[in-house]
């Protein structure tokens, strides 16, 4: 009692201990009635219990490197546009009629309830996505949750809206992929179309241009090529056979010279000595050009025919002079001594011959030898003149030829000169047709690919939605947590008795201790009197002590008792 007093406005534990001690029951009897309160509303509270499905979004079966989706909608935005059709309010007031969902209650629960069970039924339903482990941002499957007044109904319920999922996903799939294949073919057609009359133009633009179009170049310039060494051997040929003619005529000039030439003897030697000459100038000229050609080159092959035909030529004036009379004088002549003075035998000889033939034919000319070497020489003018004409007509097919060559080659050089023109011409409208080619050639690709991924998924064999977890049929309401609401209600009676006792000790003016003395009273307390009770107050404050502990331990055990069945109910 005499230690100094303490400061102002502190207390000690002893002090808050005094005071719940008298204030215990503004404590107990609030916490007791705010949870009893609590927990009865909880328990009058409707349960709700959760049904839970899972449901797998499963690949296609083919490798994308056989069959590419053409369905490439991101697979969030795909759930939440079915979502979306599937929460709409002509699905669901189906399902609400089918099931009698959200009838009308009676009571304070009615009361709360909405007035719009499509709205209600939309907040029961609930949609989680699952992602893939370890991969971030790649959902693989989903959950659908539905909360009803009873397990059975919201199992059956959430049956329907997985059902529902899962048929909307094949329908979806299958709509999405032939509406892509039907636009990918109306494209087609349209591409189809501008091609033909790409087509068309191009065709009708080579028609026009046949022959000097860029692709055949290569062929003109050969086809050119060809009619230049045409025309270069037929030049070369009609060359040789203008060389031909001068010798028919140079030859034809000298039978012609040596038959006006009164001189039998030099009209019997021109003609053999002239064929030998011209077949010796003829072989000399072969071997010349074999030394520079082969002998399939043209002027070698003229050089070898024209030596063919001189001793052809030849060899048939041997033959008619030899079959002559004078042929035979002149052999036998050739047995008798050759001097000076035998140069008259072969005349006489021949006159001899002669008049023989004569004889036989009843004729008896004059001079009979030389009459007979001018007919022979005269036949190989005939000759010479009829392979002369001969060789003038060669010359003018030659000619014609080397003019149908060069009207060939001139119409070759125009197409050539004319194909940079039309090339240009070509690229430009030949531009419009490659690009109506690529593109229809890449829609009937991808035309071909959706056709594929459309049979995919007519066959469900594409993406899918499989159920992994059934609904399930809950056996712990799901709401409201009655264990949470009875520990938020001993929370609450807690606050509220503290509150209470607070309250009362602050409004109360008694005097309590000797702290409260010293505040009203500026003095020092010297003594303190103790209460001193009589035996029979003694003997009912212990029973009223032991009431209260009974009192305090029943509250106690029934709250402990409300929490243990609310945390076994669920």
């Amino acid at each position: 009692m005499f230690d100094e007093p303490q400061e102002q406005g502190q207390r000690s534990l002893e002090e808050y201990w005094g005071i719940a001690r008298r204030r215990r029951w503004w404590i107990f009897l609030p916490v007791f009635l705010c949870w009893a309160a609590v927990w009865v509303a909880g328990g009058l509270w409707p349960s709700t219990y959760e049904s839970e499905a899972v449901i797998l979004v499963e690949q296609q079966k083919v490798p994308e490197q056989y069959v590419v989706p053409n369905v490439s909608v991101d697979l969030q935005d795909r759930l939440q546009s079915m979502t979306q059709q599937i929460l709409s309010r002509t699905r669901l007031q189906a399902t609400v009629d089918q099931f009698r969902l959200y009838s009308r209650r009676k009571g304070v629960t009615g009361s709360l309830q909405s007035d719009d069970a499509v709205e209600q039924m939309r907040k029961d339903i609930k949609i989680e996505l699952v992602e893939a482990p370890g991969r971030r941002g790649e959902l693989t499957a989903f959950k659908i949750r539905y909360a009803a007044g009873t397990p059975e109904l919201a199992q059956q319920v959430n049956s329907q809206l997985t059902s529902l999922f899962i048929e909307e996903n094949l329908k979806s799939q299958q709509q999405l992929s032939e509406s892509t294949t039907a636009f990918l073919e109306n494209q087609l057609g349209d591409a189809k179309a501008k091609l033909e009359v790409q087509e068309a133009k191009v065709r009708a633009f080579k028609a026009q241009h046949l022959g000097e179009l860029p692709s055949q170049l290569e062929s003109n310039v050969q086809i050119l090529s060809g009619l230049q060494a045409q025309l270069q051997a037929t030049q070369r040929a009609l060359d040789g056979a203008q060389q031909q003619k001068l010798y028919f005529e140079s030859l034809l000039q000298q039978y012609q010279s040596a038959q006006e030439s009164s001189n039998s003897g030099g009209l019997l030697e021109a003609g053999p000595d002239l064929l030998d000459r011209e077949l010796h100038d003829l072989r000399r000229r072969l071997a010349e050009a074999r030394s520079l050609y082969t002998d399939n080159y043209p002027d070698v092959v003229a050089l070898k025919d024209e030596i063919a035909k001189t001793e052809k030529l030849k060899k048939q004036t041997e033959t008619e002079a030899a079959s002559s009379p004078a042929t035979g004088s002149t052999e036998t002549a050739k047995d008798a001594p050759k001097d000076a003075a035998s140069k008259e035998a072969p005349k006489e000889t021949a006159k001899e011959t002669v008049k023989e033939t004569a004889k036989e034919t009843k004729e008896t000319p004059k001079d009979t030898g030389t009459s007979t070497v001018r007919v022979g020489a005269t036949t190989a003018m005939m000759q010479i003149q009829s392979q002369l004409k001969a060789n003038l007509l060669e010359i003018q097919n030659y000619q014609r030829r080397v003019k149908d060559l060069e009207t060939q080659i001139s119409v070759y050089q125009a197409r050539l000169n004319l194909i940079p023109g039309t090339e240009q011409q070509l690229l430009e409208i030949s531009r419009g047709y490659e690009e109506s080619k690529a593109n229809y050639n890449s829609l009937l690709q991808k035309q071909m690919q959706s056709q594929l991924a459309t049979s995919l998924e007519r066959r469900q064999q594409g993406e899918q939605f499989r159920i992994i977890d059934p609904p399930s049929l809950p056996l712990k309401p799901s709401a409201p947590n009655h264990l949470m609401i009875s520990i938020g209600g001993l929370l609450l009676g807690i606050v509220v008795g503290i509150g209470l006792a607070a309250l009362l000790e602050l409004t109360d003016a008694r005097v309590q201790q000797e702290n409260d003395l010293k505040d009203l009273v500026p003095i020092r307390v010297l003594v303190g009197i103790p209460h001193l009770s009589t035996p029979g107050e003694q003997g009912r404050l212990t029973r009223f002590r032991w009431m209260e502990r009974g009192a305090v331990a029943a509250m106690f055990i029934l709250i402990l008792a409300g929490n243990i069945y609310v945390l076994l109910k669920g």
